[in-house]
């Protein structure tokens, strides 16, 4: 699997450079644009889940402790968690938020009855991983609030069932995924100075734990390919991600040029990420204690960043398989994707499915997607000169949340 990943890494990798040289102006316009802060609040709820907020903390002491993980020995546990999650492995999603919106509709292979069928088996797939990450690390994340920091009780579960409800109502009306969008972004940024402030961290202590992430930057091309199989579960997750959030924040693209696009999409979530990443890093290195209000107020905010995650990619695959309210019923709708998703989150947490699989899955799309092209569509794909959608857009008019 680690060279079925490596290939996939390099193919994405070629492609990105290829879009950027070959349509380096041209104007990224989705089918309801708009504006920027909200796309980019879109993106970074969506194509981030809870392990955003539970993973660090129990990463940190991992990536510490060189003399049983020798590989992460070139950079501080900062910079690792940062390569993990941030700037680079945006091109992903780059690479696919483009693709949506100025290739597929001359394409159409995602249309096809198989593609579209195996494309929504993964959306599907990765939503119940995402249920299933949220099950595992609660009771770490609870504990003394809820159980013993161990032991799965009914509580757990009835928490995430309660929340896969949430976001499955949520995702009736494409108001609420923007509305939930703009709300997580604020209360993440809510958590992340609350944090601060209760661990007396200053702007010097912000800058100082910061600027540890620099060994990221001088050590980038390390993290291009898998340092070992934690890595490689990431970067499956990452490909599982990929083709699905494309397709849905290509949507929302308000006339940003592709340059534009690309530099939006690894600068700015990396941003908040980073300071995420250094408020955790303070609390770890000092031996901060992050119970009580603190335990609840990431629990609070990883619960909408579940809902949030999962509400956009319940409305993707029920759009593109015709399994809409209007079509089924709000009742009928409820209950068929609650059902579904938290089967396939009992499937994961018995060990019946493997996130690596669906990233492998998503590999062999992107090269049966850049076979067609290269033998059906390649003229097509070629003529390319402005988005589908393009038009002399009147800002005051594109869809913005209050």
């Amino acid at each position: 699997m680690t060279t079925l990943l490596s290939i996939g890494i390099a193919l994405a990798l070629l492609l990105v450079l290829f879009c950027l040289v070959k349509w380096w102006n041209l104007r990224n316009v989705g089918v309801t644009p708009v504006h920027l802060f909200t796309f980019i609040a879109i993106l970074f709820t969506s194509g981030l889940d809870v392990g955003l907020i539970m993973f660090p903390l129990t990463e940190f002491p991992v990536y510490a402790d060189t003399a049983t993980a020798p590989e992460y020995g070139f950079a501080n546990p900062l910079a690792i968690e940062f390569g993990f999650w941030g700037f680079l492995i945006w091109a992903f999603y780059f690479l696919t938020a483009f693709y949506f919106c100025i290739v597929e509709p001359r394409v159409r292979f995602f249309e096809k009855p198989v593609v579209k069928i195996v494309n929504n088996a993964v959306i599907i797939g990765t939503c119940a991983f995402t249920g299933y990450l949220f099950l595992t690390y609660l009771p770490w994340y609870a504990s003394g609030i809820i159980g013993d920091g161990e032991t799965l009780s009914w509580h757990f579960y009835a928490i995430v069932l309660a929340t896969i409800a949430l976001a499955a109502y949520s995702s009736t009306d494409i108001k609420y995924v923007r509305i939930l969008s703009l709300a997580s972004t604020w209360l993440f940024f809510a958590l992340i100075l609350g944090m601060a402030l209760a661990a007396a961290m200053g702007i010097d202590d912000l800058f100082a734990t910061a600027s540890l992430a620099g060994e990221y930057f001088t050590n980038i091309h390390k993290f291009v390919l898998p340092l070992n199989d934690y890595h490689q579960f990431y970067l499956f997750w990452w490909f599982a991600w990929s083709i699905m959030i494309g397709q849905f924040t290509s949507r929302f693209v308000g006339g940003l040029k592709t340059w534009q696009v690309f530099v939006s999409l690894l600068v700015f979530p990396s941003i908040p990420l980073l300071i995420w990443f250094s408020v955790l890093h303070f609390y770890w290195a000092n031996e901060l204690a992050t119970g009580g209000l603190i335990a609840i107020s990431m629990l609070v905010v990883g619960v909408t960043f579940v809902i949030n995650s999962l509400d956009s990619l319940i409305r993707l695959y029920t759009d593109n398989l015709g399994l809409t309210t209007e079509r089924l019923g709000r009742l009928v709708y409820l209950g068929l994707n609650v059902a579904v998703l938290f089967g396939l989150v009992l499937l994961f947490k018995s060990g019946w499915m493997q996130i690596e699989w669906i990233g492998s899955v998503v590999i062999g799309i992107y090269f049966a997607c850049v076979i067609y092209i290269a033998l059906f569509k390649r003229r097509e794909v070629m003529a390319i000169t402005a988005s589908p959608e393009d038009r002399d857009l009147d800002f005051q008019r594109i869809e913005t949340v209050h």
